[in-house]
Parts: structure tokens; sequence; C-alpha cells
């Protein structure tokens, strides 16, 4: 079989997480030979850098760094995880991809448009075949992230403030790239999010 590239996008507490994992299990069940990753991490390597970059003090890193070091784990992940996978014709579904990377450093931490793009043509130079956008009320999402008492949540000290302008900014990519990402109402139940999902799979 050809294999396939997907990702999943969208604010902290959207439940794209939820959503990747239950893609993953709908296509095992089907058949299909799957490889469940995420980013930052998915590779020894990139884990590494994950922990640097999502603990910590808000201010441990400027968007310049972050942009650096989220290119060299995601470098990584592609070489060691991506790649592999896709030319053995499995299913690759990562939760999150490099637009994380252009609405995180690229619009909401600084202005780095430019920098995160001739960064990804050098070094990175894919893009997943469909992107799934899950799209939550930015206060909603952010009251589940923080509920989870977790030790990654240097993004989600930024606030409500930064949340709005992240879903804004992936919203105006899937504007962009209408034929690549697709929005979903993650306002729903799971269940109901998942089978949004599935209908859009190319």
């Amino acid at each position: 079989m050809t294999g396939l590239f997907l990702s999943f996008e969208g604010i902290d507490g959207s439940g794209k997480s939820t959503q990747a994992r239950l893609l993953a299990d709908h296509l095992k069940a089907a058949g299909r030979d799957v490889v469940l990753t995420r980013e930052p991490g998915g590779s020894p390597g990139a884990e590494e850098i994950r922990r640097l970059v999502l603990e910590g003090d808000p201010d441990r890193w400027s968007a310049e760094t972050e942009l650096l070091l989220f290119t060299a784990a995601r470098r990584d992940h592609l070489e060691r995880i991506i790649l592999p996978g896709i030319e053995r014709g499995a299913v690759v579904i990562s939760d999150r991809f490099a637009d994380s990377t252009r609405v995180y450093q690229g619009t909401t931490r600084g202005d780095l448009t430019k920098t995160v793009n001739i960064l990804h043509d050098a070094v990175i130079g894919i893009e997943p075949d469909r992107t799934f956008l899950i799209d939550i009320d930015p206060e909603q999402g952010l009251r589940r992230a923080l509920s989870r008492h977790g030790h990654e949540e240097r993004f989600e000290s930024f606030g409500v403030e930064m949340q709005t302008r992240m879903r804004a900014a992936f919203l105006g990519l899937a504007e962009a790239h209408p034929d690549r990402i697709v929005v979903i109402d993650g306002n729903h139940a799971p269940e109901a999010v998942a089978a949004s999902v599935q209908s859009a799979l190319p």
C-alpha cells in the first residue's frame, strides 16, 4: 500500500491528541500499518529536545531559539520515524507538525514567518497529505489543558490571550491551504469528532 502522512493540529486542549489516537485505532482495525507519533518528539533525540522546550519558565527561550530547537527535533523525527514509515507503506499520524511552528514561533511568539518557511524548505521539505485542525473555543481549550496538571505547561502559561491568537493563526493557515487542512469542530463528544475526522480522510 502507498504510505500516507497525516497530522493533527490545534490549540492546547483542543483534543487533537485524543483524535490522533482514535484515528490510529480506527485505521489499525481496518488492517492498516499505523505509526502514531508526536511533536516535538517522536524519536529519542527529539524527545530530549521536547523536554527542553515544553518545561520550565515561560521566558526560558526566545522565539528564535525555540524555532531552531523545534526544527532540529523535527528533522530527527523525519529521518527516524516519519519517512521510514511512509516508505514502507504505513499511515503515519503525527500529533502536531510544521503548522504548529508556523503558528507558535512564526506568528504568535514572534514575527518569524519568513524564517520559519526558509528553515522548513531547507531542512524538512515535506507537508502532510492531510492535516486535521481541531478547532475549539480558546477558553475551553485552556481549561482542558490546565486541568491535566502536567509538567509540560510552558505554553499554556502564556494564557488565554495567546491561545486566542493561536486559534486565529491556525484558522488563517486553513484558509490559505484548503486542499490540505480540514477544519474539524472540536466542540462535540470525542466520538462525534472522530466521525468527522474519518469522513475527511484523503
